[in-house]
């Protein structure tokens, strides 16, 4: 399985949601690939927010290493799911899409379309975002 976790700048829900996957399909021994990637090019380069470092850390992951890309159409060959934060992120995703299989790949990661809201701009949402997160990563995981 090779998933893509989808945000906005690449530096906080994503690679929250990158870090927690990688973590849990180790525990569980299964050979997957994660990513993530932003749907903004504003972070390339540079590593998560340091709030969301340390909500990670906090819970056993470390995402310190992990560094800020943008989504690319070629995704869409690389991945076989693409999991969005929100529906900002949903838009701006299937619009690179090009041809229906494309849009096939790509939902929100959280059951039934739901958003998870973006901590950048409120410190206090980082630890409800990471439990959001890791409960909707640790389903995935827990399916296969």
């Amino acid at each position: 399985m090779k998933i893509l976790m989808v945000c906005l700048g690449n530096i906080c829900r994503s690679p929250l949601a990158e870090g927690i996957m990688r973590h849990l399909a180790e525990e569980k021994g299964l050979d997957w690939v994660i990513d993530s990637a932003g749907t903004g090019n504003w972070h390339v380069g540079q590593a998560p927010d340091h709030r969301a470092i340390k909500e990670a850390r906090k819970n056993g992951v470390d995402i310190s290493s992990l560094r800020g890309r943008q989504f690319q159409p070629s995704d869409f060959d690389a991945f076989d799911k693409i999991l969005v934060m929100d529906r900002n992120n949903y838009r701006d995703v299937i619009r690179q899409a090009r041809n229906e299989a494309d849009k096939a790949k790509v939902a929100f990661l959280l059951p039934q379309d739901q958003e998870v809201p973006d901590p950048w701009f409120d410190d206090a949402l980082f630890a409800p975002v990471y439990k959001l997160i890791y409960n909707a990563c640790k389903e995935i995981a827990d399916k296969k």
